[in-house]
């Protein structure tokens, strides 16, 4: 007997529903992305699949004397006695039991089971400690309408233009050196702190080393520094960094958190996407130029429909559009209609969140339950993506029923390719190798279709696998075909969107239900963030709409777009925003600490060209900027979080920095950029191909910088998922930072780790100079410093105490006390790559 039941679900994936109330989030230990993960993974099924029989609305039969729509009855469970939800342990969670259908008497829904990616969602949630805002409150099932003020919508904080306010005069007399320092000390002294000490010139060049080129710097450039005594020197140091070649790819993987940036599909079938790394270095070689911010954002809106100056701007503009293409997909979906809406609203999610920190998405089933935003404005929105051509690439094969094509980029344009050219008798050979694949594919089928009914149900399975894998070999031999020109020269082939050549407008779905159309609303844009009166809708003549929608966003009219980069770029080089939830200035984001100084900061991005480099320098030549990171008590007692930034926080570096710091001490990075990607050689829509490239991440020799390493999702190398690389397939302006045991163990065990240590020791072994002053050299290498004469004191009784145990171990040969010496000496330096100093900004 079936002691559990759940509505069949109707949709899935379904868009975030959000709570009823902001009381909801008063939950103290919820993090945004698991806030996050909650809305757009779990309410949404349990909504339309629960409900029905599992809730307290009094039309609801509850069933087995389970509820589902609050947090307390969810752990609780049923008349079964069985915990609903055990926090963290999904065998003892009777409702994961109950959605896997391993149990015959307990089995939801029971008409069809949840489909594989629902099931491993809530197997996720439940892992990652089940978080819930719901409260005792019953969740409203029906979707009730609620009436959306406009006028008092628009009254919150981050919906009014930003003004930019003359600094507040201070109490304290020559500490603040620019506008930003005001601010900041203003709050200081109205909240009864006071700045700490300034940073030590060592420390403050590493600091600023890390933050613009993802590097440490070089002993020579520590010495330059602290010699140089000037008014000027902070200010030289940080142009020159600025102006290194580092500087964008440091900055670039910042974007490319919040871009979700990755080369495969995730979700169940995994998809290669072998032309995704066009993106990449579009985005390396923006930041590079210190492209205007307005401009990058519209380029990778509608990029394709911008004016060029030439062919090759055309085709950079073109591959900036790969910023809708790129994102995480269900190939495997079986209904076009529910891809294509699925599609649509991951582009509305990666837009509006990472343009204009706004949870829009939250409104495809309905109005969004926080903010101000209604159905109306995000199928305005999806008519715009809908009339636009997602093209991304792949072939039709088994599980992969939604393809497309790829946008070809003109050969004047002279872009880079990932793949050599090969000769004309190559080409010839895969056209031959094609047309036999094709030959073989509909021999095969006619076979199958020649069998009789009895015949083709004893083959069984088989038959359907023996005609699916014809076809699908000869879509892959044109896949690889289609690589190059009859001539065997690489087409350059780019992700991207187009706009198709007639627009439409969307239907509001009830529920999102792609079956359940309501009333057809025009393309247009989101009110709240409109003027009173000013027009919402697309002319018909602006075909999709993306060009509208790209100048609307990068306006300075728009209250959001300058404030949520401008806490962004803060954010990076201070460790916290201004805003602490820099993905969401909704009414469920937090406040800004110092609004004031966030107003500040945006205008004057604004009308210094939108330029992210001069942002960054103001914020650096700040003193709050370069102040030391002291623990103070007394401080530490009125603000234990460092909201008011009476010291710069202690920040651990992210896992691009550990590894090419490991590189560069060892002299191994390499410092040119990869043509391509390795998951352009494999080819396009490739399965099962992921163990092979996980090994070749962690065996071969990669040198070069962390940002051209191949970012397949959920399958991300140790080297950077032990370090916190974030959900590529989320929007992630904010990564998360721990400190656990397997980071320390990666550090001393693994082989690329130790491969680090040995090579950073064979370059101290060829520093010329005493032992002592070798592994002095290692410290300035290591650390951006000196070992203090404490240090210099163990590292001497160290040397020593080795050279008696080699003495000891009878080790009298030169080749064996090199070869203890060089063990020695990698373990000392493998201790510094492992120590916190290393890993972490101070």
């Amino acid at each position: 007997m079936k002691t559990l039941t759940l509505s069949m679900i109707l949709l899935a994936p379904l868009a975030p529903l959000a709570a009823d109330t902001a009381a909801e989030t008063a939950h103290a230990g919820i993090t945004p992305d698991q806030l996050q993960f909650f809305e757009k993974n779990i309410r949404p099924v349990l909504v339309q699949s629960c409900y029905k029989c599992h809730s307290s609305e009094p039309t609801a039969k509850v069933k087995g004397g389970l509820t589902l729509d609050t947090k307390q009855a969810t752990l609780l469970g049923g008349e079964s006695g069985h915990p609903g939800v055990t926090p963290g342990s999904v065998a003892q969670s009777s409702i994961y039991e109950a959605m896997t259908w391993k149990n015959d008497d307990m089995q939801m829904p029971p008409k069809q089971k949840l489909p594989d990616e629902v099931i491993a969602n809530f197997k996720k949630w439940i892992e990652m400690g089940a978080p819930d805002p719901r409260e005792n409150k019953v969740a409203n099932a029906s979707g009730g309408k609620r009436v959306i003020d406009m006028d008092e919508g628009r009254k919150h904080w981050s919906f009014q233009k930003p003004v930019k306010q003359d600094p507040p005069a201070v109490k304290t007399d020559g500490w603040a050196k620019t506008p930003i320092d005001q601010f900041v000390l203003a709050g200081m002294e109205a909240n009864g702190v006071h700045p700490v000490r300034d940073a030590d010139r060592p420390t403050l060049i590493r600091r600023i080393a890390f933050d613009l080129t993802g590097l440490p710097p070089t002993p020579d450039e520590v010495r330059t520094f602290v010699a140089d005594q000037s008014p000027d020197a902070v200010k030289r140091v940080v142009d020159m960094y600025l102006d290194s070649e580092r500087y964008g790819e440091r900055w670039a993987r910042h974007w490319l958190d919040v871009a979700r940036y990755a080369e495969s599909s995730g979700k169940e079938v995994n998809v290669l996407y072998p032309h995704a790394w066009r993106y990449r270095d579009y985005v390396i070689e923006s930041f590079k130029k210190d492209k205007p911010y307005d401009q990058f954002l519209k380029e990778q809106i509608a990029g394709d429909l911008l004016k060029f100056d030439n062919k090759r701007d055309q085709a950079s503009k073109i591959v900036a559009t790969g910023f809708l293409a790129i994102g995480s997909k269900g190939h495997n979906n079986r209904d076009r209609r529910q891809f294509a809406m699925d599609l649509v609203d991951e582009q509305i999610d990666a837009v509006s969140q990472s343009m204009l920190g706004l949870t829009l998405a939250c409104a495809r089933c309905h109005d969004h339950k926080f903010d101000p935003v209604t159905q109306r404005d995000y199928y305005a929105l999806a008519g715009i993506f809908l009339s636009s051509e997602t093209l991304f690439g792949t072939y039709e094969q088994l599980q992969n029923n939604n393809t497309a094509g790829l946008i070809e980029l003109d050969r004047a344009a002279e872009q880079t390719s990932a793949v050599s050219r090969i000769s004309r008798a190559e080409v010839a050979e895969l056209k031959t190798s094609y047309e036999r694949a094709q030959t073989s594919a509909a021999e095969m089928q006619r076979e199958v279709f020649s069998m009789t009914a009895e015949q083709r149900t004893k083959a069984g399975v088989n038959t359907f696998l023996r005609v699916r894998g014809s076809r699908d070999r000869a879509a892959e031999i044109k896949a690889d075909m289609d690589l190059f020109n009859d001539d065997g020269t690489p087409r350059t082939l780019a992700m991207g969107v187009l706009d198709r050549p007639n627009p439409i407008n969307s239907p509001i779905l009830v529920r999102g239900d792609i079956k359940q159309p309501g009333d057809v609303v025009p393309r247009g844009l989101v009110e709240v963030l409109c003027a009173k009166g000013e027009p919402l809708n697309i002319s018909p003549q602006s075909g999709s709409g993306r060009l509208d929608l790209a100048f609307w966003i990068a306006s300075k009219d728009n209250p959001l777009t300058a404030r949520v980069m401008a806490n962004r770029v803060w954010l990076k080089l201070m460790g916290a925003g201004i805003v602490p939830t820099p993905d969401n200035f909704g009414t469920m984001g937090q406040k800004p600490t110092h609004p004031e100084l966030l107003d500040y900061l945006a205008v004057t991005f604004m009308e210094n060209g939108w330029s992210v480099k001069k942002l960054i320098r103001e914020i650096m030549l700040s003193r709050v900027y370069q102040m030391g990171s002291t623990y103070d008590a007394a401080n530490y007692a009125h603000d234990p979080d460092n909201k008011y930034h009476w010291r710069m926080n202690q920040r651990r570096l992210d896992a691009e920095a550990i590894r090419d710091a490991m590189l560069a001490v060892g002299g191994k990075l390499n410092f040119y950029p990869v043509d391509g990607s390795p998951v352009a050689l494999m080819g396009e829509g490739r399965q099962g191909m992921f163990s092979a490239m996980r090994g070749d991440l962690s065996n071969k020799p990669y040198n070069y910088r962390s940002i051209y390493i191949p970012i397949i999702r959920d399958q991300i190398p140790e080297m950077l998922s032990v370090f916190d690389f974030p959900d590529a397939s989320l929007v992630n302006g904010d990564r998360d930072t721990t400190n656990v045991p397997s980071q320390s163990l990666y550090l001393l065990n693994n082989s690329q780790a130790q491969n680090a240590a040995d090579a950073f020791a064979q370059r101290i072994a060829q520093y010329k100079g005493s032992s002592a002053e070798r592994l002095s050299y290692a410290y300035e290498l290591a650390f951006g410093r000196e070992p203090t004469t404490q240090e210099k004191s163990a590292i001497s009784n160290f040397w020593m105490r080795f050279q008696q145990q080699v003495a000891k171990s009878g080790g009298n040969n030169k080749d064996s006390r090199d070869r203890s010496e060089f063990a020695a000496l990698s373990a000392f330096c493998q201790s510094l790559i492992a120590s916190a100093e290393f890993r972490y900004l101070n």
